[in-house]
């Protein structure tokens, strides 16, 4: 149980990796905050954690909104009086090489996977300072180290959260703050199913050609990174601070012959 009583905020975790990392949280003690902006799914994530015996709560906020963060995190703080770990989970990805990106698709594209990083962490930090701990985990990619094809939005919003990352945790570590960030591969999240079914003539050939870039020779499946955001909420990566950690089935530091 390396979360026991521990009050933990997943932004986004109404499927894929933050509604596993939500069930995770929960067999591990965890009082879960299940946010995400499908009321539907959020409330779903929460139902089955119940069934299963775990504590949760769902509250719907737009990360982008300001307004809707700050009322999320004074929920929590009312019924709970503290928060432990805040997993910045949401996001979207973003396809297309630079010239060919609409200014709306790029400005959309910024405030979820930044400004939806910034917001969640911007409200709760005070929460954490004057209890002086907690865990920030901020989900950027591997494609923050990496050059890949038509994914130039996607790419600058990972690699400015890898940085944020970096700085938060010089700013907040004198208050037991610890902010690190995850950095996983091609993931197959049901969002990564249906986008190969919709945009391939051959979704089969697509995902075996995302395989073959990686080492493992397979996709990372949601519970890969879960397991990782559990390490770094959990007392067990203690001496973890503004650190990346890698998920990628060996994309990054590898290369097949």
């Amino acid at each position: 149980m390396r979360l026991s009583n521990k009050i933990c905020i997943i932004t986004g975790s109404g499927s894929g990796i933050g509604q596993s990392s939500a069930f995770l949280f929960a067999q591990e003690g965890a009082t879960v905050i299940v946010n995400d902006l499908d009321a539907g799914k959020g409330n779903e994530t929460v139902e089955q954690i119940r069934a299963a015996g775990g504590q949760a709560d769902f509250i719907r906020a737009d990360v982008t909104n300001p307004e809707e963060v700050s009322q999320l995190v004074q929920e929590v703080i009312a019924k709970y009086g503290r928060i432990d770990v805040l997993f910045n989970n949401a996001g979207i990805s973003g396809v297309g090489a630079l010239h060919e990106i609409e200014p709306d698709a790029w400005d959309r594209i910024m405030s979820i996977n930044i400004k939806g990083v910034y917001l969640p962490s911007k409200y709760v930090l005070p929460h954490m300072m004057e209890q002086k701990f907690g865990s920030i985990i901020n989900m950027s990619s591997c494609i923050a180290e990496i050059g890949l094809a038509r994914r130039a939005s996607y790419a600058a919003t990972k690699g400015a959260v890898l940085s944020l990352t970096k700085s938060m945790q010089v700013d907040y570590a004198s208050y037991n703050i610890r902010v690190n960030a995850l950095l996983p591969g091609t993931i197959l999240t049901p969002f990564v199913e249906n986008y190969l079914k919709s945009s391939y003539d051959d979704p089969d050939a697509a995902i075996a050609s995302l395989k073959s870039r990686q080492l493992s020779g397979d996709l990372g499946r949601p519970d890969d990174v879960a397991k990782a955001a559990l390490f770094l909420a959990s007392d067990d990566s203690k001496f973890m601070m503004g650190s990346p950690l890698y998920i990628d089935g060996g994309v990054v530091f590898g290369k097949n012959a």
